[in-house]
């Protein structure tokens, strides 16, 4: 997911060099999303492994 979000962030940039300012809005939205989507599943796959853990016993 972190791949998708910085490929839109790369055709976010090409096309804001062409002057495509809609096309590289919209890439910029997607990639933000994809982004803060990558950081949440990250977190709660964190938060699920160190629940998981057994403690010392």
């Amino acid at each position: 997911m972190l791949r998708w979000a910085l490929i839109f962030l790369i055709v976010a940039i090409i096309a804001a060099v062409f002057g495509f300012t809609g096309i590289a809005g919209a890439a910029t939205e997607i990639a933000r999303v994809l982004f803060f989507v990558f950081l949440v599943l990250l977190l709660v796959s964190a938060l699920a492994y160190f629940l998981r853990q057994r403690p010392p016993q």
